[in-house]
């Protein structure tokens, strides 16, 4: 999906592919083999009907894979991809919609069984699955089918797509390099389905966030007319992001209040704290004034100063006074996850504060593993191979590569964090010149309150500084739930994001829809 498994320490970013905590060396081995890509199978088209709000819809899945080509027409990619569309609809009136997830490195798996689409994973009503299979796929009552095709795309080399003929890894393995692959994919589709003129959208979830900002701008000086975008649990800036940046403060600041946010889920805030939205106000207050402030004095501090701020990070983390001092005041996220119960052996989820599970290690400084990674994939994995190959019909021989981080590393490459020259992503400047060039252009920031890999207190600050004109913040909009990375894993939150993207999707086509 799914999360940036380790801001700022960039080999370690891509998900679902090892351990959350695990460092991520670049191995230096000679590239592996690589085995003939078999041939392209024919896409699989299915037809079916879902009910959604008393009312029933029929609708065609096509799963299959457009081709990627070079400036001299060689092909160089098949990406996979699984459509559906209404049947019946007028294109020119029906809005499409492209949805992935992030890693970088992953398939669009977490969103496709778990978010809009019509089928998805049976999570229960906490939406934490800890049981193993058999799994259930029920019909996706909270699916945005009603309001939008729904294309989910798998991002080069993972799920049933591959590298062939004169493509590189290098080609692909990149910011910039990824969001031309994804350009193509978005105007290759345009024309083989007709469907220039229908209103589009762009939804990505963690690093689908980075790509859908510098991809808006990039499709839109193609020509590209592009209505909205949806950000879900958003990375714009890596410069503000990750806490073992030496100097840099600024993650102390912008994770405390999803620190905060766990603590008061797990009951583990002092006194009595009140409601989430009471105790969320007076922290996002306190970490960008006093907080901001006794950490950029650093050892000019006054005592006073320094112990009143030591003694409200015990107030809103739950954490020790001592603790808070014997770390300086900058007690980073992966630490408090794994101390905040040390004595109980229990550590936090980073993708969602809400998981946990035991640790083996209770004097360890960060989790050896992500509980929600422990819980969910399984499940997905298992879910997304039995209903592409047995309810879709996709008869391919690969694998599915729900993530391609092993495959990057067997090329002895890693991600090529580069974009436009700098070597620290920040596609903020992207989204604020699409933002500009297309004043009509709409944006949906989802957030999760428990979300620890793209914190919501960071986004919020990464879209307050976007360089763009005040008449053209109302485009923001912002959502907030109580979850975490993957805001879908629990129900209720599922529901509520369906609601707000239902109203904003009509009011962004201006109650066409």
């Amino acid at each position: 999906m799914k999360a940036l498994i380790a801001s700022l320490s960039f080999g370690a970013l891509f998900a679902c592919a090892l351990p959350a905590y695990a460092a991520a060396p670049a191995p230096k081995a000679s590239p592996a083999a690589v085995a003939p890509v078999p041939p392209g199978v024919p896409d699989a088209v299915t037809r079916h009907t879902i009910v959604l709000g008393g009312k029933t819809y029929p609708y065609t899945a096509r799963a299959g894979t457009i081709t990627l080509h070079d400036r001299a027409g060689e092909p160089t990619a098949r990406m996979f991809y699984v459509a559906y569309t209404l049947d019946g609809a007028k294109a020119s009136d029906r809005p499409v919609t492209f949805l992935y997830n992030g890693g970088p490195g992953s398939s669009s798996m977490w969103l496709h069984m778990g978010s809009f689409g019509p089928v998805r994973i049976d999570a229960g009503a906490s939406g934490t699955i800890t049981r193993p299979a058999p799994y259930r796929l029920v019909a996706n009552k909270d699916s945005l089918l009603d309001t939008t095709d729904l294309v989910f795309i798998d991002m080069p080399d993972s799920g049933f797509g591959r590298i062939i003929g004169a493509g590189k890894p290098k080609d692909f393995f990149g910011v910039d390099q990824d969001v031309r692959a994804f350009g193509q994919f978005v105007q290759n589709y345009l024309t083989e389905f007709s469907r220039w003129n229908s209103p589009k959208f762009l939804y990505g979830e963690s690093y689908g966030t980075t790509r859908s900002a510098a991809l808006v701008d990039y499709l839109q000086n193609a020509g590209v007319s592009v209505n909205g975008v949806v950000l879900q649990s958003t990375i714009l800036n890596f410069g503000i992001d990750g806490t073992d940046t030496g100097s840099n403060d600024w993650p102390y600041i912008l994770y405390l209040p999803t620190e905060t946010a766990a603590a008061w889920y797990h009951h583990a805030l002092p006194g009595s704290p009140g409601t989430l939205d009471a105790v969320l106000s007076h922290v996002k207050a306190f970490a960008m004034n006093e907080y901001a402030d006794c950490l950029a004095k650093g050892s000019e501090s006054p005592r006073g100063e320094y112990d009143d701020v030591v003694r409200k990070l015990h107030q809103y983390t739950g954490l020790s006074e001592q603790y808070v001092r014997n770390n300086d005041i900058r007690v980073s996220y992966s630490r408090f996850e794994n101390v905040l119960f040390r004595n109980q052996g229990t550590i936090l989820g980073r993708l969602d504060g809400r998981f946990e599970t035991h640790t083996t290690d209770r004097l360890a400084d960060q989790p050896p593993w992500d509980p929600t990674d422990a819980a969910i994939d399984s499940p997905y994995t298992t879910a997304i191979n039995s209903y592409l190959r047995e309810d879709l019909h996709y008869t391919s021989p690969l694998h599915y590569r729900t993530s391609i981080y092993d495959i990057i590393y067997a090329h002895g490459q890693q991600w090529d964090f580069k974009h436009r020259g700098n070597p620290t992503t920040n596609v903020a400047p992207d989204l604020a010149e699409a933002m500009t060039y297309n004043p009509h252009l709409q944006v949906f920031s989802a957030n999760g309150y428990y979300d620890f890999a793209t914190p919501f207190f960071e986004t919020e600050y990464a879209l307050d500084h976007l360089t763009i004109e005040p008449s053209l913040k109302k485009n923001i909009t912002y959502g907030f739930y109580q979850s975490g990375h993957m805001i879908y894993l629990q129900p209720t939150a599922l529901q509520q994001l369906h609601d707000d993207l239902e109203r904003w999707y009509s009011a962004t086509l201006g109650g066409r829809n």
